[in-house]
């Protein structure tokens, strides 16, 4: 009989509840961010890719479903390269190798849709599903 890890620390995703503006952490790297706008409109900001070690990552999901205002992902300049599938015919939402400064979940985003970034230490990537069609965006 396999013998239980008593340390199940090991094994939890860390999860961070996100309701208004917010400053990600270079520590943050590997944290779940679950997202919901019941004030309104709010921003979080990344850190400078350039100050972050290759393999930076975090994940975004919509906890509310249709936030109460639109939720910007900022990463300060153009440096966001995103791929999107969404229930749209065409994923359009795809920065299509033109880096971005923003991701933007819409009012119209769902629970469950998601963003993962990551970065190589200059440039931040970005993979998008969505249920809802143009709910995430960028600018």
């Amino acid at each position: 009989m396999r013998e239980r890890n008593p340390d199940w620390s090991n094994a939890l995703l860390n999860i961070h509840d996100v309701d208004g503006a917010y400053t990600v952490l270079q520590s943050d790297s590997g944290k779940v961010f679950m997202l919901s706008s019941t004030g309104g409109a709010c921003e979080i900001t990344l850190p400078v890719a350039a100050n972050l070690q290759e393999g930076w990552n975090c994940k975004f999901v919509v906890k509310e479903d249709t936030p109460t205002g639109v939720i910007t992902i900022a990463a300060g300049s153009a440096i966001i390269d995103m791929v999107m599938k969404d229930s749209g015919a065409n994923a359009s939402n795809s920065t299509a190798g033109t880096a971005k400064s923003n991701i933007l979940i819409r009012t119209a985003a769902k629970q469950g849709d998601v963003v993962n970034v990551f970065t190589d230490g200059s440039t931040y990537y970005a993979e998008a599903l969505s249920s809802t069609d143009d709910s995430i965006d960028f600018s």
